[in-house]
């Protein structure tokens, strides 16, 4: 990638989160003249600058977008969370403008080899854990994207002899050109952000893109428990290797008991035994065998795999323990935040379970969360915008035992009221943060936080 393409551009950047301010300072890093747009006219222009580089030449447009501005840009990067079909961005598209997305902009003004992961499930930790592998086999390895720490940030930073471990985002890739990763994987497809990609299709055209300019030389790791990634399998321009829990595979990754084997076509590797593993249950050891997969095609030795696969333990707010007290477990999902995964939240428990749910809505169904709860759930304790919707959803089904709370603080008390020595409380919540929290993270930590009070 030529880091020299865009000096003396003219750039508007859309977006003053944290992926906009990232790619303002690359932007102005390689010489780009640049502008940064944000439609909320009540953000303060004073703030967002304090968050620019200290000599930031950068113009800051709040509002509408003024009229004339499209015809005087020769690109635009997008931030991941600036939907394409708005008005404003529509204009930049009729006015030819190229649309680029602050991870396309930070893989052209990158380098070095980038595996790549999406899906709907499971992003984090695989990438952190492949992200763990790759720092034990190499030198200089960065781990960006979804996962917190902006691909742009540290793109300038990377040589030839870099290893990038990217998670992606639907929103991310919708707005990749020239985007190919070395080893991409899709984890899993399920219903999600369909108030963004409205179709089911879009979302999964969307997701596959991962994939999209890669050839035979590189790979894509797919899981076969899922349908659509058997199909997508026959059209895929990259060398395909699964991993599946469910069934042995004569070429692949797979599950067989309490192993993990893989085979080449020529050999039969263990890779390791899951009773040596910190991860617990059978979707963190589909995430153990994609990062395993694409550590292997990336030519990371086995043996490095296997060291750092059992030594790794699970990311916050994914069926994170908090702590007992009064011999009820408290446990932290907060990144459940779509029912897919908050099913996967669900069945990892292993007694009984009162659990805090609801949020904002993505125009989720909840049936099929509700009818995994499988006899666990004594109590369904339900917060924010959805928690009629779903509390409509849970008595269709015929579970009844729900409670509906004012907020997070109060759902904790309930639970801790309710629940009996040897109970779980779970907080798995089917839908985002946003309307309460600032995001999942921020949730996950309120919990804790509630749940250590009442220790005190």
């Amino acid at each position: 990638m030529d880091r020299t393409e865009l000096k003396g551009k003219r750039v508007l950047v859309f977006g003053s989160g944290i992926s906009g301010i990232g790619a303002v300072r690359l932007l102005e890093a390689v010489q780009a003249d640049v502008i940064l747009y944000d439609g909320n006219e009540k953000l303060d222009k004073e703030e967002i600058k304090k968050r620019l580089p200290e000599h930031s030449l950068c113009d800051i447009v709040l509002g509408d977008m003024p009229q004339d501005l499209p015809s005087t840009l020769d690109l635009a990067v997008m931030s991941p969370g600036v939907p394409l079909d708005i008005p404003p961005v529509e204009a930049l598209k009729r006015a030819g403008i190229p649309v680029w997305g602050e991870v396309e902009l930070a893989y052209r003004m990158g380098a070095g080899t980038v595996l790549a992961i999406t899906g709907t499930n499971g992003k984090t930790t695989t990438t952190a854990l492949l992200g763990e592998i790759m720092r034990a086999y190499a030198k200089s390895v960065f781990v960006v994207g979804n996962i917190g720490n902006a691909y742009t940030g540290a793109a300038l930073s990377m040589t030839e002899e870099s290893y990038t471990v990217a998670e992606i985002s639907s929103f991310q890739l919708e707005t990749t050109i020239s985007f190919r990763p070395k080893v991409s994987a899709v984890l899993n497809i399920t219903e999600d952000h369909l108030n963004r990609h409205h179709t089911m299709q879009e979302y999964i055209r969307v997701k596959e893109m991962i994939a999209g300019n890669q050839t035979k030389e590189d790979f894509c790791v797919l899981n076969y428990e899922d349908e659509e990634l058997r199909r997508f399998a026959e059209v895929c321009p990259a060398k395909t290797v699964f991993f599946s829990s469910l069934h042995k595979l004569d070429h692949g990754i797979f599950l067989d008991g309490g192993q993990i084997i893989l085979r080449t076509g020529t050999e039969e590797i263990l890779v390791a035994e899951t009773s040596g593993l910190k991860l617990l249950g059978r979707h963190n050891h589909e995430n153990v065998m994609a990062a395993v997969a694409m550590a292997y095609c990336a030519g990371v030795p086995m043996e490095t795999i296997r060291q750092v696969i059992q030594s790794f333990t699970a990311v916050p707010h994914r069926i994170e323990f908090v702590d007992e007290i009064d011999g009820v477990a408290y446990y932290n999902d907060s990144k459940g935040t779509n029912p897919d995964a908050a099913i996967k939240g669900i069945q990892a428990m292993n007694r009984p379970t009162l659990l805090i749910g609801g949020g904002y809505d993505k125009e989720s169904s909840y049936e099929e969360w509700i009818r995994a709860f499988d006899g666990k759930v004594r109590y369904l304790v339900l917060i924010g915008q959805t928690k009629e919707k779903i509390e409509k959803a849970a008595h269709s089904c015929g579970f009844m035992s729900t409670i509906l709370a004012e907020d997070l603080e109060e759902a904790v008390k309930i639970c801790a009221e309710k629940a009996n020595h040897g109970d779980a409380v779970l907080l798995s919540p089917a839908c985002a943060s946003w309307g309460q929290f600032d995001n999942y993270e921020q949730r996950g930590d309120k919990f804790k936080e509630y749940v250590r009070n009442r220790k005190e």
